[in-house]
């Protein structure tokens, strides 16, 4: 579809969606939902807007075991307690009250999403909100009480869709996802991250992938620490079109953690905004080749609060739009004076981009061995490829 005739998307959405609040020390602070929200409205990059119901206990348990729902309902109303066994009132996943409200809410406002693309209502829909891709079915982990994302996908399986590919492309490996439908053949998942040698969770390692039921239904990419836009979208272009293009799933879902980013304080790799927008781009393309423009695009990980998650998102949003911002303008002064506000008078960033153009090598231009991004690009094409039947080398 051209990007300039548009398409016909939403947001799922509510302010209230920022309960899910792990407290003022936490790097995970909701108000990069509503900066995003604020700086995409003012740019005209804010698609219609849908309310965002909770999900039911009934829906959770689709996916998260009775005893995580009931020690998370208990800790939302001790908060300071430990639950170690189920992952809550740790330093990653401090309690804090209503958290099991705030939580399922998040998750209903993915299965919204889902629902409104799965029943026509729009071609793409958006839950920024949303995301949270390390929650296990026993227990929370890396920010995530429940795993919306998951939560949303066995949704629309159980609705009637055949097959759901998943693209994460958030700097940390998809491990809760992955783990969820790891002997599903109906799920794909793929996952762009930092290499489990250097970051959280330790995990996502192309030998991974997929149960004895589903080989190849789990596809990993791990990066070295360094990667930038040229190396990132290099691996990207190199894996994902192909698998996707041979599974053909009924509706692509994508987790859009903007951790990858240079500034980001938690990660290693390098992107640039420009980098990231490339990457929704092609997302972007890939919903309207393989998956007839079914699209359910969610946030994810993102800590550089100010500087980099409100532009990342909303350029993502402007493309599930089908109107994509450049990344050239300039951001608006009225955001601007909101974040120096709300900030104690802190700049915030001037221009929509960083001032890159991502290029990047095609794989079809010759494997460099001497690199360790090239040797794990092959690593993953050699063992995923064989699986979907695809040549690792055709399109060298």
């Amino acid at each position: 579809m051209s990007a300039d005739a548009g398409c016909r998307a939403c947001l799922v959405y509510d302010p209230t969606l920022s309960d899910y609040d792990f407290g003022e020390t936490h790097p995970m602070d909701p108000v990069r939902v509503s900066l995003t929200v604020s700086l995409a409205q003012q740019l005209g990059a804010l698609p219609d807007l849908v309310a965002a119901p909770s999900a039911s206990e009934e829906q959770l348990l689709t996916v998260h075991d009775p005893a995580l729902i009931e020690a998370v309902m208990r800790l939302s109303a001790a908060p300071g307690k430990i639950d170690v066994q189920h992952g809550l009132g740790t330093e990653d996943n401090p309690t804090f009250p209503a958290m099991h409200e705030a939580s399922r809410h998040v998750v209903g406002a993915s299965i919204e999403a889902a629902r409104q693309v799965w029943e026509g209502r729009v071609e793409h829909a958006a839950n920024i909100a949303g995301g949270l891709h390390h929650a296990m079915p026993d227990r929370a982990s890396g920010f995530c009480v429940y795993n919306d994302i998951a939560v949303a996908i066995k949704w629309l399986l159980d609705q009637g869709a055949k097959k759901v590919a998943y693209v994460d492309v958030d700097v940390h490996h998809g491990d809760g996802v992955e783990q969820i439908f790891y002997n599903d053949p109906r799920v794909l998942t793929i996952s762009l991250h930092e290499t489990g040698q250097m970051l959280f969770p330790g995990t996502g390692f192309p030998k991974h992938n997929g149960g004895p039921d589903a080989p190849g239904s789990a596809v990993n990419v791990a990066l070295p620490p360094g990667t930038g836009d040229a190396g990132w979208l290099r691996a990207f272009h190199a894996v994902v079109p192909e698998i996707l293009r041979s599974f053909q799933p009924d509706i692509l879902v994508t987790q859009h953690g903007c951790d990858s980013h240079r500034e980001d304080p938690l990660a290693d790799l390098t992107l640039t905004i420009d980098g990231q927008r490339a990457s929704y781009l092609a997302l972007h393309e890939l919903a309207h080749e393989v998956a007839s423009g079914r699209w359910l695009a969610l946030g994810g990980g993102g800590y550089a609060v100010v500087d980099v998650v409100p532009r990342a998102w909303s350029h993502l949003l402007s493309i599930v739009q089908g109107r994509p911002l450049d990344s050239g303008i300039s951001t608006p002064a009225e955001w601007r004076a909101e974040i120096a506000e709300r900030f104690g008078g802190r700049l915030a960033p001037s221009r929509m981009g960083d001032g890159r153009i991502p290029r990047y090598r095609d794989w079809s231009q010759g494997y460099d061995p001497d690199t360790w991004l090239d040797r794990s690009i092959r690593e993953s094409r050699q063992v995923l490829f064989p699986l979907h039947g695809l040549d690792e080398w055709d399109s060298l």
